[in-house]
């Protein structure tokens, strides 16, 4: 009889793709000059990322030119970038110095019809610049934007016609967010079974508040990789993000990453900075609500057992501790702890009378973090 050790399998690892430089630059206002992309795409190597995804160099020669001062930093990733199912797109995309290149095609009647194209279009434009970019790079990944607005049919059309021409993965474009968890594991299953060797990657954005489920779904179905960005930046209400999507895949029993979850709370507040943007204080992982107390009930079991409402330790995504905060909803135990580590020593039933006065005192007076 097997042991019980030999039936439980490894978590199998997820390709983290991270699309900041890209997707997270398209954000309305977000502009990273030179320095900021070197710092990032260092930041982003040194978190553990397997892909960065770095620019689109059709965009013009000053992008292309941050492209190569990237590639010359000798990062130990992978990187790409991004091309329009243009044949110019992929002109400019050979002077980039770069292994990797995404080709993104429309595949939804939606996407098709606002660029004057149908699917005959589509699938003859797949076969021409696969095998094209295929003479100048290593690794060609192909998009199907808005895939879970397009019918079904094509899109397991296109997935196989993708594998056939080449293709090393298809990238489902949950573009506009409105995908459901439900919807994704049923588009990833059936692409599966309709292009069964080519690798499956999940970009999504967060219309609805779904971008993390989303992504998490997809993985569960068989998806091999993620694109994401740093602090979910992106266009609208964004795209998935790294920090959420790594936190989840360390809890996870079946799904691990490469990502060095320390050193995440530094990459949000670099990624932050350099765009100009704040961290929302309840931000999930970085925020600095996160591992804020205050609710009597609560401190009382976290002075018990950490655990108690926290689903990871602070230090765990770079946080040096937890705090307790002082406030309205505060209880007995949790005045007497921070007065007593100010060095003033109070009885419960004083506690109790502080109660009243701290609940009239966090009426009047906003509530910051420290």
């Amino acid at each position: 009889m097997e042991t019980l050790e030999k039936n439980i399998s490894s978590p199998r690892n997820v390709w983290i793709i991270d699309t900041t430089l890209r997707d997270g630059e398209q954000a309305p206002g977000i502009s990273f000059d030179r320095s900021k992309k070197l710092a990032i795409a260092d930041a982003l190597d040194r978190t553990g990322v397997d892909e960065l995804e770095v620019g689109i160099p059709a965009i013009g020669e000053l992008v292309q030119e941050d492209i190569r001062q990237i590639v010359a930093l000798g990062l130990d990733c992978r990187l790409s970038v991004w091309c329009r199912a243009h044949e110019d797109d992929l002109a400019a995309a050979i002077h980039c110095d770069v292994g990797s290149v995404h080709i993104s095609f429309p595949v939804s009647p939606i996407h098709l019809s606002a660029l004057d194209k149908d699917y005959n279009w589509a699938l003859s434009q797949l076969d021409i610049l696969i095998r094209a970019a295929r003479n100048y790079f290593d690794r060609v990944t192909v998009g199907a934007q808005d895939a879970t607005r397009a019918d079904k049919e094509f899109l397991l059309t296109f997935a196989a016609r993708a594998q056939a021409a080449g293709a090393d993965q298809l990238r489902i474009a949950d573009t506009v967010g409105i995908g459901r968890p439900g919807t994704i594991i049923d588009i990833v299953s059936s692409l599966k079974a309709a292009a069964p060797g080519l690798n499956l990657e999940f970009h999504g954005h967060n219309d609805l508040g779904m971008a993390a489920a989303n992504a998490l779904s997809a993985l569960e179905a068989g998806a091999t990789a993620v694109s994401v960005t740093v602090n979910g930046m992106g266009e609208r209400a964004g795209n998935t993000a790294l920090e959420q999507i790594a936190m989840a895949l360390t809890q996870h029993p079946d799904l691990t990453c490469k990502i060095d979850t320390s050193t995440l709370l530094s990459l949000c507040r670099l990624v932050a900075s350099s765009a100009g943007q704040a961290i929302a204080p309840a931000q999930p992982v970085v925020g600095e609500q996160v591992f804020a107390h205050e609710s009597g009930i609560h401190c009382h079991a976290m002075f018990r057992d950490n655990r108690a409402y926290e689903p990871f330790a602070p230090h765990l995504v770079g946080w040096t501790d937890r705090r307790f905060v002082l406030g309205g909803h505060s209880g007995a135990t949790a005045i007497r702890s921070l007065l007593g580590e100010a060095g003033i020593q109070i009885s419960r039933h004083q506690a109790q009378a502080l109660r009243p006065l701290l609940a009239t005192w966090s009426r009047e007076k906003r509530w910051t973090a420290a």
